[in-house]
């Protein structure tokens, strides 16, 4: 298996339980098999999502796994104790009061204190928490250009660009086919604005997840022949204000986002 320099590096994702149900009598075994391309890493039962797209035979999926996501929270929670929190404010574009630095998050305030601790208006899960420190511990600060481009042509894009279309652009397009008002809640819920069509779409909606990393999200209806298509793109700064692997977390968080709202009103798009 190409991605792989020696079995071991399979061996360390598997659970070593020797369960069998794969064919081979121990993990070992199995890992062996799978660097010598005689098995697929499928056929192990017990492996997460994120482990078997990695090891995934598609062109460009060949991202290691993110740390679990609990423990980054953490790990950056910890780290804001040696952050100046004022001079943070003023690079990010936030405001600092009463030992807080806030942040607009999908026009909602989103803070944290100097022990880490986050408050805000919104539910607090990973994919909102852990860009959100990322930014503010390091990111440039830099001006939002007004350059709009693809998620591939950020800086290490490209080769996750595959996984980001599976997991972002595809389950969003899914929802905007089904739920035509998605974008209309999208601007009054979440802060959002409407923009004319940008690279001739029909829809265009401009979202700040964070103040100096804003998103655009680009829909073209179906026309006759051709299926709907919707592709999302991030400010040119956006991997210097930002890392990769938040931009990439915050738009899967996104999809998720949308999917929960078409549930709401009663479009299931998970069939």
């Amino acid at each position: 298996m190409s991605r792989a320099k020696n079995a071991f590096e399979i061996f360390r994702f598997l659970d070593k339980s020797n369960c069998r149900k794969c064919g081979e009598k121990t993990c070992l075994a199995f890992a062996g098999a799978v660097f010598l391309g005689q098995r697929k890493i499928h056929a192990c039962p017990n492996l997460n999502r994120e482990v078997l797209d990695w090891f995934s035979d598609e062109p460009g999926q060949g991202i290691a796994p993110e740390r679990n996501p609990g423990d980054q929270l953490e790990k950056l929670k910890s780290e804001i104790a040696h952050l100046n929190l004022a001079q943070a404010a003023e690079r990010v574009g936030g405001a600092f009061s009463g030992n807080r630095l806030t942040v607009k998050v999908l026009g909602k305030d989103f803070s944290v204190d100097a022990g880490g601790n986050l408050a805000t208006e919104i539910h607090i899960n990973p994919w909102v928490a852990v860009p959100f420190l990322s930014y503010i511990l390091y990111g440039q600060g830099l001006p939002v250009s007004g350059k709009w481009v693809p998620f591939r042509e950020l800086t290490d894009g490209r080769d996750r660009y595959p996984l980001f279309q599976k997991r972002c652009e595809e389950p969003m397009k899914k929802v905007a086919d089904l739920y035509t008002p998605l974008f209309d809640d999208v601007v009054h819920i979440f802060g959002g604005k409407q923009v004319d069509g940008q690279f001739q779409s029909d829809i265009s909606v401009v979202l700040h997840p964070l103040p100096k990393v804003p998103v655009m999200i680009c829909y073209w209806l179906a026309e006759e022949g051709l299926d709907s298509s919707l592709h999302i793109f991030f400010d040119e700064t956006a991997d210097r204000n930002l890392d990769i692997g938040s931009i990439f977390t915050l738009g899967t968080g996104l999809a998720q986002m949308f999917t929960k709202i078409a549930l709401r009103h009663g479009f299931d798009t998970r069939t």
